[in-house]
């Protein structure tokens, strides 16, 4: 996890003078479980988390609602999802793009924006 945050942030880094115009990404594709699976492992459950970085972003704080690991909390043993990675994605569309009809990419989708962007 070091590595990969030194990596990141030497990546930013160089790509400073562009931070204007610049939104990186980060997630994954499967979400996390509170409890081991049958390999040992907390991976394929339902959430899971996000991150943003760009010059633009109104970063520094979490979107959304923690939903807790308490087990009622959980669906099916998993992390409850509460953002839905679709509303981030095309908030970045909308901004990056200037287009708040983001239904070519997200076809049922009703966007709702998170206020991500100042």
């Amino acid at each position: 996890t070091v590595d990969r945050s030194k990596s990141l942030s030497a990546f930013w880094t160089d790509l400073a003078a562009h931070r204007h115009r610049l939104t990186v990404v980060t997630m994954t594709e499967f979400g996390r479980r509170v409890q081991e699976n049958d390999s040992e492992g907390t991976d394929h459950g339902a959430a899971s988390y996000m991150m943003v970085l760009s010059g633009a972003v109104t970063g520094g704080k979490m979107y959304g609602d923690w939903p807790g690991l308490a087990p009622a909390d959980l669906t099916l043993g998993d992390l409850t999802v509460a953002t839905d990675n679709r509303q981030v994605l095309s908030e970045i569309l909308a901004a990056r793009h200037g287009q708040n009809d983001v239904s070519a990419v997200f076809p049922t989708l009703a966007y709702q924006p998170l206020g991500l962007f100042a």
